[in-house]
């Protein structure tokens, strides 16, 4: 990292599992340094305050202001409790621990939401046939879903309005589940025996791929084995095991159905943006057909739904870039609109 930086801010894209620490130069044309990107695993701190003064002490850097993306519902703008994570952040709390200035907290997928405008072409890659958006200097509105797996679900909007970019912070993923299919309809009961409501993310996600697997399990008779989410992906990839073939086809079909359900909640027409930890496992079975077919089967909105873009993220960080968008828009500057 360069050291002549005046005053870094320090990312924090805080997950369920892992939380990722960076520095950005908000006067940089890549505010993002990638060199200062560091993981550490959440169980192994007991605050999010220890995880900091730990990539303090790796780094040797500093900084004086932070944002946080943190995976749940922000508070007041202050206080956030993580989803699926036993931490509990404050800003405040966080500006007196450790003597920051500023602490920004901001919804994690709206921090994968604003990373887009910064992404490059060859850090996209379309899902199905229909090409990726432009982001339009001439469109008075714009309006993209973002969402994606990894050890949730996360749903966001960006808006581009008049040459301003807007995320809008949801918790989508905690939507009900709705069957589409009879096989979704013998999913739902299983699933519902087990858990009660059940969300979107009860699938569409890492742990997900378990409970879709001991369902079709159930639902074909079979017995179960006690496998990992790893376990069923390696298992499908080498076509060793029908059942975790037939659960990844399942999974990537459900998303595709969730995708296209946002686009119409959100009036996401101009393209939704894939996102999240566990996309990249996911990719090759989105390609295969299922999610498309899916993503557009919404009966009288066919037509359209056909030409709505799905585009996925392949930028190694796109929480870190999000927040180092953030960082920029802090400082008064603008961020690109294509």
């Amino acid at each position: 990292m360069d050291r002549s930086i005046t005053s870094p801010t320090l990312l924090a894209d805080l997950g369920g599992t892992n939380v990722r620490f960076a520095l950005a130069d908000a006067a940089a044309a890549s505010p993002l340094l990638l060199d200062s990107v560091k993981r550490y695993r959440v169980k192994d701190f007991d605050t999010l305050a220890d995880a900091m003064r730990q990539y303090f002490a790796d780094t040797g850097y500093t900084a004086t202001q932070s944002i946080i993306a943190a995976a749940g519902r922000i508070a007041n703008g202050e206080t956030v409790k993580i989803t699926n994570n036993p931490w509990a952040v404050s800003a405040h709390g966080l500006e007196a621990e450790l003597g920051f200035e500023r602490v920004r907290l901001v919804n994690d997928f709206a921090a994968q939401g604003m990373s887009i405008p910064l992404l490059k072409n060859d850090e996209l890659q379309a899902v199905g046939k229909v090409l990726p958006p432009e982001h339009s200097h001439n469109a008075a509105t714009q309006t993209f879903v973002v969402m994606g797996p990894g050890t949730g679900l996360g749903v966001a909007g960006l808006l581009l309005r008049h040459g301003h970019w807007i995320v809008l912070e949801t918790e989508g993923g905690h939507s009900g589940f709705a069957a589409h299919t009879a096989e979704d309809v013998e999913i739902l009961h299983r699933l519902n025996a087990r858990f009660g409501r059940v969300s979107n993310e009860r699938m569409i996600c890492g742990n997900g791929l378990v409970n879709l697997y001991l369902a079709l399990a159930d639902i074909a008779g079979q017995a179960a084995e006690e496998y990992t989410p790893e376990d069923i992906t390696a298992r499908a990839t080498d076509g060793s095991d029908p059942l975790c073939v037939r659960t990844v086809e399942t999974l990537a079909g459900i998303f595709g159905s969730v995708a296209g359900d946002l686009v119409l909640s959100l009036g996401g027409w101009d393209g939704v943006y894939l996102t999240g930890g566990v996309l990249k496992i996911l990719m090759p079975w989105l390609q295969r057909g299922g999610f498309r077919e899916r993503f557009e089967a919404k009966g009288r909105f066919r037509d359209t739904m056909e030409h709505v873009p799905t585009i996925a993220i392949t930028h190694p960080e796109p929480g870190l870039l999000g927040a180092a968008a953030l960082a920029v828009l802090e400082t008064g500057r603008s961020l690109p609109q294509s």
